[in-house]
C-alpha cells in the first residue's frame, strides 16, 4: 500500500474517531423527564395529560406499538371501560418487559373508536391511575375503526430509556 493511501486512511480512521462521544455516567437527575405546562395554556393536567415533556439527554428512546384491550388469550371485551383497563395493563407489560417504568413515558397516543365527550372520563382515570401526577404529553385521535373489528381502544408510547 503506497505511503499516500496509508495516510488517507489513517487521517480518514482519525476524523471518523474525533466525532464518537465520549461516555460519560448519568446521574439519575440527567435521566428524568421534564414536563412543561405554560401558565398562558389551558392546563391539560385534568384531562389527563401534559403540553410538553422534555426528554433527557442521556436518553434512548423506545417506541411501544399501539396496545389494545385484549387480555392475554386474545379475547377482547365489548366493553369499552374494560378494554381501556386492559389496554394499560397490557402498556404496563411492555414496560416491565423494557425495564421501564410509567414516568419513562414521553408520549402516548390514543385511538378511540367512535369517540364523544362520555368516554373522556374514562381516559383520564386510566392514565391516572398509572401515571400519577407525572402525565406525559398526549393526543387522542378519534377513528372509525380499529385493526380488529371489536377493538374500541388502542394506546401507543414513546418511552425513555436510562
Amino acid at each position: 500500500m503506497s505511503h499516500a493511501i496509508k495516510h488517507l486512511l489513517a487521517g480518514g480512521l482519525f476524523i471518523m474517531t474525533m466525532g464518537v462521544p465520549t461516555v460519560a455516567t448519568a446521574n439519575e437527575s440527567d435521566l428524568k423527564l421534564t414536563i412543561v405546562n405554560p401558565k398562558t395554556l389551558h392546563d391539560p393536567s385534568p384531562n389527563g395529560y401534559s403540553t410538553v415533556v422534555i426528554a433527557p439527554r442521556n436518553g434512548r428512546v423506545a417506541y411501544i406499538s399501539g396496545q389494545g384491550g385484549q387480555d392475554g388469550t386474545g379475547a377482547l371485551s365489548p366493553d369499552f371501560a374494560v378494554q381501556v383497563r386492559q389496554a394499560y395493563a397490557n402498556l404496563h407489560t411492555a414496560l416491565d418487559a423494557l425495564g421501564a417504568r410509567p414516568d419513562q413515558v414521553a408520549k402516548l397516543t390514543v385511538f378511540v373508536v367512535d369517540h364523544d365527550m362520555s368516554k373522556l372520563g374514562v381516559l383520564t382515570q386510566n392514565v391516572r391511575e398509572m401515571f400519577g401526577g407525572e402525565l406525559p404529553a398526549q393526543t387522542l385521535v378519534p377513528v372509525p375503526k380499529l385493526a380488529i373489528d371489536p377493538m374500541l381502544f388502542e394506546v401507543e408510547a414513546v418511552v425513555i430509556l436510562e
